[in-house]
């Protein structure tokens, strides 16, 4: 009896394998660039450009400080990067009971001639956080985690659309 399910869960762990690898799932891998020098303006940036800079490791240099922008073969400018709280909901009594966290940031690629790879695009990330009056300091806290958490999420975003950029800025 024991022998049988091993042998179906077996089964079923097989099966489940071949229609995922039939449907084209595929896991993420490392981003490829056709550029291996990157300008990130402002220099040195907010949290959000900090952490652009740590992501890319050592598959693309990021110009530092000081070095000359002629350098880059590829220049990624964040022109806005804005943290909102908005109130969406309240009580009869008119108390806050939820916000809406929202980060937005504005950018563009160009070369470093001036050459626009992108034009001006936006990514907008949003977390909805309720609110008790009597744990002040835990939603302080979980805030602090949602804007941390949609900050990597766009640093990722980025990190994708600079992969197609590169691509076909050397096509």
């Amino acid at each position: 009896m024991k022998r049988r399910s091993v042998i179906t869960l077996l089964g079923q762990v097989s099966l489940a394998g071949l229609t995922l690898g039939g449907c084209g799932f595929k896991l993420r891998g490392p981003q490829n660039y056709s550029f291996q020098t990157l300008a990130i303006m402002p220099n040195p940036g907010g949290p959000l450009v900090t952490e652009l800079r740590r992501s890319f490791g050592s598959n693309v240099h990021v110009l530092a400080q000081g070095e000359a922008l002629t350098q880059a073969q590829v220049v990624l400018e964040i022109l806005q990067e804005q943290r909102e709280k908005i109130v969406v909901g309240v009580n009869s009594s008119g108390q806050v009971r939820e916000f809406q966290l929202r980060i937005r940031v504005k950018f563009r690629v160009r070369s470093p001639q001036g050459l626009e790879l992108t034009p001006d695009a936006e990514i907008l990330q949003q977390r909805d956080i309720s609110f008790n009056e009597s744990a002040v300091l835990a939603k302080e806290a979980e805030e602090v985690l949602l804007y941390r958490d949609m900050q990597s999420d766009i640093v990722q975003q980025l990190m994708r659309r600079l992969a197609t950029v590169g691509h076909a800025a050397s096509s």
